[in-house]
């Protein structure tokens, strides 16, 4: 596969269709984005929202969940804040989210059946990796859209004139509602 893409690439680079692509690295809307990293949103929910490239900073991951206020996603929002201008945060999950089922043993147990041994598994455990906390996933859209907000809204380093919205998108439709 990785084949495929790289000649495609050639291709892309060759007869600069990249040029339609170009932009600054300063978001022009001065917006991040958190957003789930389900492929149906890949296109949708920037044409869902009117943006184009180099609108908004886009940060994905699975269920747009902050499991941590000092991990990655968080530092990903604390730098566009502070190096590349961002004045506005939005937190978009949606319906139907594969976070909404996840099952830590389930997954578990994938590993397991893909030859990571329980030895790796326990090294990981004595390593301070909860598993039931991190491959969990979570039961309410909402309440986990509210909860990502809640930590960004309240985390040491943001600071107070940064707007912060949770919304809720329609995985098909694109239709997007406010979380109250």
């Amino acid at each position: 596969m990785l084949d495929e893409l790289l000649i495609y690439n050639q291709a892309f680079v060759q007869n600069q269709e990249y040029k339609q692509y170009i932009s600054a690295k300063f978001p022009n809307k001065k917006i991040a984005i958190l957003t789930c990293m389900d492929t149906r949103l890949t296109e949708l929910l920037p044409a869902a929202l009117g943006l184009k490239n180099g609108d908004v900073k886009l940060i994905k991951n699975a269920g747009a969940v902050i499991s941590s206020p000092f991990g990655s996603v968080m530092r990903s929002l604390i730098v566009a804040i502070y190096e590349l201008g961002v004045h506005e945060i939005l937190v978009i999950g949606h319906h139907d989210c594969g976070m909404q089922s996840l099952d830590s043993a389930n997954i578990l147990q994938k590993m397991q059946n893909r030859h990571i041994s329980s030895e790796k598994i326990e090294f990981m455990r004595s390593c301070g990796v909860d598993f039931e906390k991190w491959l969990n996933g979570f039961s309410s859209v909402e309440e986990s859209v509210k909860a990502s907000v809640k930590t960004i809204v309240n985390h040491p380093l943001i600071p107070e004139d940064v707007q912060v919205h949770g919304l809720i998108m329609h995985p098909t439709t694109g239709k997007i509602d406010r979380v109250r």
